[in-house]
């Protein structure tokens, strides 16, 4: 997709059909995703009674990510960008049949079900850095915060529903839950099939291996202070101030309620995210792009503490959403100004890098809270990790303060 911004030329990432595609397919795998994440979390905790195996579920995920991320990037810009997603999705299709069969019988050993687990990490792992380098030649580097911004909003709109919708499933017909997951990531991978685009002219350092094309991405970002703070607050914020994950274990035992609760309440964060995702989609953060983020991150950090101190469902789930709807701010800065400071040829290496950030702060994560959960309980968990977020927020300050400063998106010409 060219640069280029005649006057005439559309103004929303809707008018280009390869887009549409796209982000037709991401809403299906993000619903499958969703459904699987609840499903999964409730089973294992019923079946293991374990907070320690909700820790392991989100390890298991995470794992693939770090020891393949040097290859993962490396994958995205070599290969066709479109195939690598579809290849994914295959993986993602055999995941959820994996889980379908290992969670089946109440019985059984749970350990085949973190194989799936795995399965679906390695998957997700090459799947994450191809399609955000993918957006980019999608639509005009113009417009292309708004894609950013109707990204998100897919994703949002589907984790409000896709939560909800397998936990009413998974209570409805149990396991076979999996079988739908498994369903909506085939009609992704026919969506994508779709997508038709101009062959990409890749520079021959990138067709060859080796250690210096390996660890661009990771060169480059530790270049630019700027994405480099992003990207990192991101990482050690909702590291230590993420506690989805101790949702089911909140939902039974304080506030005594099944799988349904456990649904709501995570697709909360997403009705917050969703309405910001909207309207960032029309009216995008223009100016004081830095400061609004660290604001964005420290809102974050309170709304955990809330979420952590309260016995009150309603307003935990009031919490979840304010969290979910600055976290929204937060994911459209960070994503903006990655892909805007990145050439082409780049970017599925530092799209890598990103994603590795991502995963860790949201699997690994996980895996931090179930740890806490054990040792001190799930509430005083959530608070110290709230905490946490707000010390981030303050020793970033004063580590990349370039970061605050940003005032515009480098490059992006937007039309009102």
């Amino acid at each position: 997709m060219s640069d280029a911004s005649p006057v005439d030329q559309p103004t929303s990432p809707f008018a280009y059909v390869p887009y549409r595609l796209y982000w037709f397919a991401r809403i299906c795998s993000i619903l499958a995703l969703q459904m699987q994440i609840v499903a999964t979390g409730w089973r294992i905790y019923d079946v293991s009674g374990s907070v320690m195996a909700l820790g392991f579920v989100g390890l298991a995920e995470f794992l693939p990510s770090i020891l393949l991320v040097l290859v993962t990037g490396h994958v995205a810009d070599r290969f066709d960008r479109r195939r690598v997603i579809n290849f994914c999705q295959g993986l993602e299709v055999t995941a959820m049949l994996v889980l379908w069969f290992a969670l089946w019988d109440d019985n059984s050993a749970i350990w085949p079900a973190f194989i799936a687990v795995i399965i679906l990490g390695t998957a997700r792992a090459f799947e994450m850095p191809a399609a955000a380098s993918l957006v980019p030649n999608l639509v005009p580097r113009a417009i292309f915060p708004r894609a950013v911004a109707l990204n998100s909003t897919a994703w949002q709109g589907a984790a409000i529903v896709g939560p909800a919708l397998g936990g009413l499933i998974y209570g409805l017909i149990g396991h076979w839950v999996f079988a739908v997951s498994a369903g909506l990531f085939a009609v992704a991978f026919t969506l994508v099939c779709f997508i038709r685009l101009a062959p990409r002219v890749r520079p021959e350092a990138v067709k060859k291996i080796s250690l210096e094309t390996l660890f661009a991405g990771f060169r480059f970002i530790w270049g630019k202070p700027i994405v480099l703070g992003a990207i990192s607050m991101d990482l050690f914020a909702v590291l230590l101030g993420g506690a989805t994950a101790l949702l089911p274990v909140l939902a039974k035992d304080q506030f005594h309620a099944g799988p349904e609760m456990v649904g709501l309440l995570r697709a909360s964060p997403s009705v917050g995210a969703l309405a910001t995702g909207l309207l960032l989609a029309f009216r995008p953060v223009r100016r004081r792009v830095g400061l609004t983020l660290y604001v964005s991150v420290a809102v974050f950090g309170i709304c955990t503490i809330i979420f952590g101190s309260t016995a009150s469902a309603l307003v935990a789930g009031g919490a979840l959403v304010v969290m979910g709807a600055v976290d929204m701010i937060s994911v459209f800065i960070r994503q903006s100004l990655v892909q805007l400071e990145t050439p082409d040829d780049m970017r599925g290496r530092v799209s890598a890098v990103s994603s590795l950030f991502i995963g860790a702060s949201n699997q690994l994560g996980e895996f931090e809270s179930g740890v806490t959960a054990h040792w001190w309980g799930a509430s005083i968990s959530v608070i110290v990790g709230g905490m946490g977020t707000l010390a981030i927020v303050a020793l970033w300050c004063v580590l990349f303060p370039a970061l605050r400063k940003v005032d515009r998106f480098p490059g992006a010409v937007e039309r009102s």
